[in-house]
């Protein structure tokens, strides 16, 4: 047994005693979610907890971020994130704990909030495996680094943490390390090096005609019309100018011109989602959008360019292969066939805003979440897909047990593949 793996074993000998206030804090945080850049209760949990285990707190960072830094001798400084915000969903898992609280998004409109996607895992384990490696101090040498971070869903918090000088207040990280629960089977592990989760692009395109009665076209210059044609032809992008071996998701989600059926309008509102899986073919795609616009504009002669605005900018998740080798092998001896090898996903993340910063190597990894039982039978009957929620639904929910143990563990396994002393 490698030393990692015997301190590994020797650290989560707490987990029996902590599992009780785990399982409760679980449910307290998805019977309370907060939206992101609102996750002030949440910050506030972990911040006394943190310091309840012997963690030095820097709180507020990029709004509502919680860091904890533990130093226990020389060695390495690992980081282990956890993001803390939710959606507004409205949920509709029946749970007994299900979330009934309604917020107030930044736009001011009154939604309903929902851990929709596993963060309170997140926030749970990270505090169960910051309690752990606590207690078990003289199993391990180095710095671990517990950061909570606000606003994932919006892409901006990690940034916004970076922004608000993480630098200044963690030391120098040698590693980062992080996880998101999936809708696979509880207790599984999956890792995958390089490429993992896309990165994303959010875009608003306004194109502009000339407004004039229904009756009277040749009058105008329509851009519902010209919206039209510039779908159709944003589907070329991927089909013609993009290697077929290149994975590329273009998605138009959004049309928005006119209010009544005999008027023209003046403009058009398109909203479109792109996400890649290189730096090249992320260049190469957004590109090709602005130029068909534009042509597309020219074409129908528009009185005035097109805009473009880019929000919601997710980077690829691009795992370092040898620190995501060195978290396999880890897990591998401890969670046996039980740690997976996961396909790409075209979900996003913002977490390698951080490591980028810090100028640490880094690897992410999925934890499953789906009661087992559920998941095989929907195997069996070839109903994955109908019968097992997924992120952002509003049946989401994962089973609170394995996934919590199984995700407090991974963390412990993956920290001490560098802590524990060789």
């Amino acid at each position: 047994m490698t030393p990692s793996a015997t301190a590994a074993e020797a650290v989560l000998t707490g987990l029996d005693e902590i599992r009780g206030w785990q399982e409760d804090c679980y449910r307290d945080l998805h019977r309370h979610p907060e939206l992101s850049h609102h996750e002030v209760r949440t910050a506030g949990l972990v911040a006394d907890r943190l310091a309840e285990y012997g963690y030095r707190v820097h709180d507020k960072i990029g709004g509502t971020g919680v860091v904890g830094v533990l130093e226990n001798g020389s060695g390495p400084t690992v980081l282990l994130r956890a993001d803390m915000d939710a959606l507004p969903v409205q949920e509709a898992t029946g749970l007994d704990y299900a979330s009934t609280v309604r917020g107030t998004d930044d736009d001011g409109h009154d939604v309903p909030v929902m851990h929709a996607c596993g963060h309170d895992v997140h926030v749970t384990a990270l505090l169960g495996a910051a309690h752990l490696l606590a207690d078990g101090r003289e199993h391990w040498n180095g710095t671990v680094v517990a950061l909570f971070q606000p606003a994932e869903e919006t892409a901006d918090g990690a940034r916004d943490m970076v922004d608000d000088g993480l630098a200044t207040v963690v030391p120098g990280v040698d590693v980062a390390l992080g996880q998101h629960v999936f809708p696979i089977p509880a207790g599984t592990i999956g890792t995958h090096s390089g490429p993992f989760l896309a990165s994303a692009d959010s875009m608003r395109i306004t194109v502009y005609g000339r407004g004039a009665h229904g009756s009277m076209p040749q009058s105008s210059v329509d851009p519902v019309v010209l919206a039209a044609m510039i779908v159709v032809r944003l589907q070329t992008i991927v089909s013609r100018e993009v290697a077929p071996v290149e994975s590329v998701v273009l998605t138009v989600g959004s049309i928005e011109s006119g209010s009544k059926s005999n008027v023209i309008p003046d403009r058009a509102v398109l909203q479109l989602n792109i996400r890649t899986y290189s730096r090249q073919t992320r260049t190469t795609v957004l590109e090709a959008i602005r130029r068909i616009v534009e042509a597309e504009c020219q074409a129908s002669g528009s009185p005035r360019e097109p805009e473009f605005e880019m929000f919601g900018r997710f980077p690829l998740t691009d795992n370092d292969p040898a620190t995501t080798d060195r978290v396999r092998e880890a897990f591998t001896g401890f969670f046996g066939d039980r740690c997976l090898d996961m396909p790409q996903g075209a979900a996003s993340e913002d977490f390698s805003e951080i490591p980028a910063a810090l100028g640490a190597p880094y690897t992410y990894w999925g934890v499953g979440g789906t009661d087992p039982v559920a998941f095989r039978r929907a195997m069996e009957s070839g109903r994955v897909a109908q019968d097992i929620p997924v992120n952002h639904s509003p049946d989401y929910a994962p089973v609170v047990q394995p996934t919590l143990d199984a995700a407090t563990q991974a963390l412990v396994i993956a920290a001490l593949a560098w802590l524990a002393p060789n």
